[in-house]
């Protein structure tokens, strides 16, 4: 029996996020006040006090989340609570690795601001979607995409799990799309409020721009295995975690599959560390038997110290 620290994505992100992490632990504020000397801006201001359209900007809102899931993984660690295995949704791959000891917080922080920035300039303002589709499997929403490309790109994003797929493309082959879904059973569809198309092939040039500079930070071994988005697999050596977050920039996020890998390995609790719950209500869905909890504020870390202490309790 293991436990897996999970680490969110982009669309966890709200003003006040981390704040009372900040004010009641020093480790945490610490963790804020080396995010704003790594980028040389008080980047903590925009996390606490907005406003809201400087923070949901990608370029901001992917360094603020890391900065927040890094702050509330070092409390856990500080109190000896660690995992046996990391993995993140998207962006939260980058959490996973700094916390696994890949590469630095300041590296880490300056190249996802690179991250968000490569990929909004890859596909112009307008010009890309994405939906969710819910309530239809993802072999059916890839027929969906597939029937209603007509030459141009969409095609599955995120595959959450729990009857949840995201598509992207172009915002016309993303609206086919979502009719085509509709009319093979989906019960919903979804568009998001996203500012340019992740995880499909349009991303293809932030890809090319990302790759060399993931490949030149300076790494260590891994820690812990750190279950890739790409393909589900547990990455060991530095190298193989670098090159799964080069190929997830235009690959899609296989977030089913990443759960059922660790369940296989013999994780049965799983916490997510960082800003919102989206990720343990999709584990829930996944994997019913699972004991999930959630770290984003103090008022969480009874329930996170109970829910592992159940789990060594059960071991001896």
């Amino acid at each position: 029996m293991r436990i897996a620290f999970l680490f969110p994505g982009q669309g966890a992100q709200r003003v006040g996020m981390g704040r009372t992490l900040a004010d009641a632990f020093p480790i945490c504020r610490q963790t804020f006040e080396e995010a704003d000397a790594a980028l040389g801006e008080p980047l903590s201001r925009t996390i606490f006090d907005g406003p809201e359209d400087r923070l949901t900007l990608t370029e901001n809102t992917q360094p603020a989340i890391l900065a927040v899931s890094i702050a509330a993984y070092r409390l856990l660690a500080s109190r000896g609570l660690m995992p046996s295995f990391v993995a993140g949704h998207s962006l939260g791959e980058y959490s996973a690795n700094v916390s696994a000891g890949t590469f630095s917080f300041a590296d880490a922080l300056r190249l996802v601001r690179r991250r968000g920035r490569y990929m909004q300039d890859a596909v112009p303002a307008g010009e890309g979607a994405m939906a969710a589709i819910l309530g239809l499997d993802a072999d059916k929403v890839a027929q969906a995409c597939a029937e209603a490309a007509e030459g141009a790109i969409v095609s599955p994003a995120n595959l959450n799990g729990g009857g949840q797929v995201a598509i992207a493309g172009t915002a016309a082959a993303v609206a086919r799309a979502s009719e085509r879904a509709k009319a093979l059973g989906a019960r919903r569809v979804i568009p998001l409020a996203v500012s340019a198309p992740f995880h499909c092939a349009l991303m293809k040039p932030a890809e090319e721009r990302l790759a060399p500079e993931l490949r030149a930070l300076h790494t260590s071994t891994p820690r812990v295995p750190i279950v890739a988005n790409v393909d589900a697999q547990p990455k060991r050596d530095a190298r193989a975690a670098i090159e799964a977050l080069v190929q997830q920039v235009s690959a899609p996020v296989r977030w089913e599959a990443v759960v059922a890998r660790l369940a296989s390995e013999g994780v049965t609790t799983y916490v997510e560390v960082g800003p919102g719950t989206v990720l343990s209500g999709l584990v829930r869905k996944i994997y019913r038997e699972a004991t999930v909890a959630s770290f984003g504020s103090p008022d969480d870390l009874a329930a996170v110290e109970d829910a592992i202490a159940r789990l060594k309790g059960s071991r001896s």
